[in-house]
């Protein structure tokens, strides 16, 4: 079975790339250093350090092994292509909520870089689903928790 792409703007990529090489140079050894130290606090039977420091390192092995899976099925989105006249990854969308009026703006992103603390929304979320591929003036509906949403797009960038 073929593995899920992971679709990434190239700022995105880099972030990746970088926590990679940070986990790989950095921690890896900060956390060997600290297992070190720990083993000689004497029985790791009952040393919580020693145990602290084991549950990091499994940690931080499993974080390096999805940051290379999901680098290596990373797939880039050439942002400079993205068609202004609908809506696509990588572009930045202003909505208004028929129903409240308000304006909101967002950027349309892969689901590893979705953010909405940061209006950054993946094209998978109820709502990136709804506007990819639509055009300015369309009207989307979001089945949402409390009912139907209603959006028009106002603008695309």
């Amino acid at each position: 079975m073929p593995e899920k792409e992971a679709l990434l703007s190239l700022e995105g990529l880099k972030l990746l790339e970088e926590e990679l090489l940070h986990l790989r140079t950095v921690k890896r050894m900060e956390v060997a250093e600290r297992i070190k130290q720990a083993r000689d606090y004497g029985d790791i039977a009952e040393n919580s350090e020693y145990e602290d420091a084991k549950n990091e390192q499994a940690f931080i092995e499993g974080r390096i092994l999805v940051l290379e899976k999901t680098l290596r099925n990373a797939v880039v989105i050439d942002e400079p292509t993205v068609r202004s006249s609908e809506v696509n990854l990588g572009s930045k969308v202003v909505l208004k909520d028929l129903e409240y009026g308000d304006r909101l703006e967002y950027a349309i992103v892969g689901t590893l870089e979705a953010d909405p603390t940061h209006a950054r929304i993946s094209n998978e979320s109820p709502v990136g689903r709804a506007i990819m591929g639509q055009k300015v003036g369309t009207v989307v509906e979001v089945d949402a928790p409390d009912g139907i949403i209603r959006y028009e797009i106002l603008e695309v960038f």
